[in-house]
């Protein structure tokens, strides 16, 4: 990365850094620690949007990768943003031959289970009852029918962009029981729990949630720890670690042995997300490191976390394509009970099997791509899905019909 030019003061701990190609750019900062250093770089000279789009640096960290790659490595980006952008750049064509990406269950819609789909579309069926959702969970399919159709046949199914927002629908809605169907990683979940405190500190008692959190790194363990698993690193999501920090992947890193690379989701952020794994890989190396770091830091959100705490406690979870994993999801705690649509509305609703000819759980463990399936584009289209991956803004059978000009070297690939 010729462009940049470092000056090192060893008293004061700082590093002056001037770019030809940010003139006017020109700051002390103090030295990075246990970080790459371009990554720090970057997090100080580059503020614009734009900037994490630059063609000549995408061309760079694309040439570096063809330098230092000497071996076939296997990675998966584990959120359904990264999966977007990889697919809608073309960047998986510009990796090298023995480079493949693979996309984990980083879609929180893609992985809600079939049975918690029917939960929502049994609250939603039942008499004064709003039911209130993000909109892509709408068209998700469960075992019979999807809450869009629910909503066809005359439920009050509506879409919000914020659990706050169901707390107010609530507050002016006293004769009705409204449910905000909480869906998502970690990222979600303060919103989530902040809704609940909300409506408990103004005593608005006809408000619950449906939560249908899901965890990042129980599932990262639960797919390396699968007999077919051949991932060789992980690109970690960034908005999860934003909230979360980084302390939950050094132990994952250290008993597989593995790197972990905290990763953004704009094309620069990728490509040297990927560059970081690579180069450990390489070199034979297993650590967590933060590509991330304008965002994310290793503590993370303390008052995000407190807030899921004060509400939510950890339990099970079944992951669409996946199964259970243990410990690896948030249901509303004792404390809060009141709020737990589940326990409100005696919820009994017995697990439903999934679709045998969707791949999903396949695609998410990172042993297929969308395109590998047989039903991709014929039977199975956003229009009439087969599985939430086609379904989501987030899943990669979406990113892959809707960009279906990139990555065709990369099911090869997977398909050899």
């Amino acid at each position: 990365m010729s462009h940049f030019h470092t000056y090192y003061n060893p008293v004061l701990s700082h590093v002056y850094i001037k770019s030809p190609r940010f003139l006017t750019k020109e700051a002390a900062h103090p030295l990075p620690t246990n970080q790459n250093i371009l990554s720090f770089y970057h997090s100080i000279i580059m503020k614009y949007l734009s900037e994490y789009r630059d063609p000549q640096l995408v061309k760079e960290y694309v040439e570096e990768l063809h330098h230092i790659t000497t071996k076939p490595w296997t990675l998966m980006e584990i959120c359904g943003g990264q999966t977007h952008s990889l697919v809608k750049n073309g960047i998986l064509d510009m990796l090298p031959e023995q480079i493949t990406m693979v996309h984990g269950p980083g879609c929180p819609v893609c992985v809600t289970s079939v049975s918690v789909i029917d939960e929502a579309i049994y609250l939603a069926q039942q008499p004064n009852v709003i039911l209130c959702s993000f909109g892509d969970m709408l068209r998700v399919p469960g075992s019979a029918k999807s809450l869009l159709e629910v909503k066809a046949g005359g439920a009050d199914v509506r879409i919000l962009y914020s659990p706050l927002e169901a707390v107010e629908l609530a507050k002016k809605n006293p004769d009705k029981e409204v449910v905000f169907f909480a869906v998502g990683f970690e990222t979600t979940a303060p919103a989530n729990a902040l809704s609940v405190v909300h409506a408990d500190n103004q005593g608005i008692l006809n408000y619950s949630i449906l939560a249908s959190h899901v965890l990042v790194p129980p599932a990262m363990e639960a797919i390396l720890s699968d007999e077919e698993n051949q991932i060789d690193s992980f690109l970690a999501a960034g908005h999860v670690c934003t909230i979360m920090g980084m302390e939950e992947y050094y132990p994952v890193a250290e008993k597989y042995r593995i790197p972990i690379v905290v990763t953004g989701f704009e094309p620069v952020d990728l490509l040297q997300g990927i560059v970081m794994a690579v180069r450990q890989l390489e070199k034979g190396e297993y650590k967590v490191e933060n590509q991330y770091a304008r965002s994310v830091q290793r503590e993370g959100n303390r008052m995000a976390q407190d807030t899921i705490q004060k509400v939510f406690t950890v339990s099970d979870r079944t992951w669409r394509g996946i199964g259970s994993i243990p410990q690896s999801g948030y249901e509303v705690n004792e404390r809060y009970r009141q709020y737990n649509s589940r326990i409100k509305f005696a919820i009994d609703i017995p697990l439903a099997e999934e679709n045998k000819e969707c791949i999903s759980g396949d695609i998410m463990k990172g042993l297929k791509k969308p395109r590998q399936c047989p039903n991709f584009g014929t039977k199975c289209k956003p229009e009439h899905p087969l599985g939430a991956p086609m379904v989501s803004s987030e899943g990669a059978c979406a990113a892959y019909y809707q960009y279906s000009f990139s990555g065709e070297a990369e099911t090869a690939k997977v398909s050899s």
